[in-house]
């Protein structure tokens, strides 16, 4: 016969038999909470080492744009398969593997999530002012950093160092001044070795540059100590930085060259029939925007003005075969031309304009020789690039047409510092730098 219990002694009864069953020590498993290690600020996370500005894919490398295909906003982000929306999530009701992403302001929620400041898409992100890659070539101050293109690399292409290259994140492509706007561009044409050995070893010609700080160099005679790699190098370097990229050409006693600001994308020489130990050197160099310019550095014969105008005849010929009409074209250096009306000069037409009027010292004479009697030394460039000239400013000085530069006449002399007033003057200083100025738009 059994006994029915009171209702209160059932439930006594009850609870007893429960603690019995689970034993000692024995108490229900936990679901994982959103704070376990496997959380949204995990290792998986937005910002590891495939983030916006991670060192292994940097905007710029390789000439590619910040806007490829491994951006900021790669395949592992954080709405990837192991991020915050994983089967053990934060727990939150929109998550950071929803269709709105991490850096949103709905995100996992944890301490370090990933929306953090270093995010792919936050205040240090692909294509702001300061872009992928913190601190590279895509600052203010672009290609032109102190960490630019210009590798100790002394006749190929020279891009290459930890720059943006061509065409960094966020902007058109590489190196401007300003990424929405417009760029100015320095071009200068120098022939301004002295000495004895057709060289810079002297330092009067590199004082000269150093003085209007040119953003593209037209170079004639490019010797340098021994013109190692490293000579080379250590002339660049000291004359503009270790930003700039160079273009030497190779074999030649009297080598032409190009110095850049910008990225030298592309480089090489052009065969001058008339002369042996020289050719026309060349670069193709990416200034913002959608053009790139096509600078050519050339060095014409002394021997007569037929001779200069085969030079040309041929030059012309090499650019309309390989320059492309939309791109920005000069050509400069040293013509040896003994006036303005030269058969070259009308040969030269063809492709750049020569129409004055022209650059000119602080007296207004225009002569670029050594008696600055003749004009010897040009920066001519195309139509497309001409309609952007403007004053060049040095200082307080303002040059309405360009400046060629001669410091035995130029004041104050503190413009153009370091130049001395005799170095215009040195020993078998034969030209005149000429400098003018542009300003082309990045859009």
């Amino acid at each position: 016969m059994s006994m029915k219990l009171p209702p209160f002694l059932r439930a006594l009864v009850a609870v007893g038999t429960l603690a019995t069953a689970c034993g000692p020590g024995d108490e229900p498993t936990r679901p994982p909470d959103s704070g376990t290690s496997v959380d949204a600020g995990t290792q998986n996370d937005a910002g590891t080492g495939t983030d916006a500005g991670s060192s292994t894919v940097d905007a710029g490398g390789g000439g590619e744009d910040g806007g490829r295909s491994i951006d900021a906003g790669p395949d592992a982000d954080a709405g990837s398969e192991s991020d915050a929306g994983t089967t053990v999530d934060a727990g939150t009701t929109v998550d950071a593997g929803t269709t709105v992403d991490a850096g949103t302001t709905v995100d996992a929620g944890t301490t370090v999530d990933a929306g953090t400041t270093v995010d792919a898409g936050t205040t240090v992100d692909a294509g702001t002012t300061v872009d992928a890659g913190s601190g590279d070539a895509g600052t203010t101050v672009d290609a032109g950093t102190t960490v630019d293109a210009g590798s100790g690399d002394a006749g190929t292409t020279d891009a290459g160092t930890t720059d943006a290259g061509s065409g960094d994140a966020g902007t058109t492509d590489g190196g401007s001044d300003s990424d929405a706007g417009y760029t100015k561009i320095r071009i200068m044409a120098a022939n301004i070795t002295s000495g004895n050995g057709q060289d810079y070893d002297q330092g009067h010609g590199i004082r000269l540059m150093q003085g209007v700080k040119p953003d593209v160099v037209l170079i004639q005679e490019f010797n340098y100590k021994a013109n190692s790699t490293a000579d080379i190098r250590e002339m660049v370097d000291t004359t503009f930085g270790p930003s700039f990229s160079y273009y030497r050409e190779t074999g030649a006693q009297i080598p032409n060259g190009i110095i850049s600001r910008f990225p030298i994308i592309e480089s090489g020489e052009w065969k001058d029939t008339q002369v042996s130990n020289r050719d026309f050197a060349w670069a193709r160099i990416d200034i913002p925007g959608p053009h790139d310019l096509w600078a050519v550095s050339v060095h014409l014969l002394t021997s007569g003005s037929g001779v200069r105008n085969t030079e040309a005849t041929n030059l012309v010929k090499f650019i309309k075969d390989n320059v492309r009409e939309s791109d920005y074209l000069t050509i400069g250096g040293d013509f040896n031309t003994d006036s303005r009306s030269e058969s070259c000069l009308t040969t030269f037409k063809q492709v750049v304009t020569t129409v004055g009027p022209h650059p000119v010292d602080k007296n207004n004479k225009d002569g670029t020789n050594a008696s600055r009697s003749k004009p010897y030394d040009h920066v001519l460039v195309d139509n497309d690039l001409y309609q952007y000239r403007v004053p060049t400013v040095i200082g307080a000085s303002s040059f309405a047409n360009g400046l060629v530069l001669d410091s035995r006449v130029y004041t104050p002399l503190s413009e153009i510092y370091p130049a001395l007033s005799s170095d215009s003057g040195a020993s078998n200083m034969q030209h005149m730098g000429v400098v003018k100025d542009f300003l082309t738009p990045n859009f």
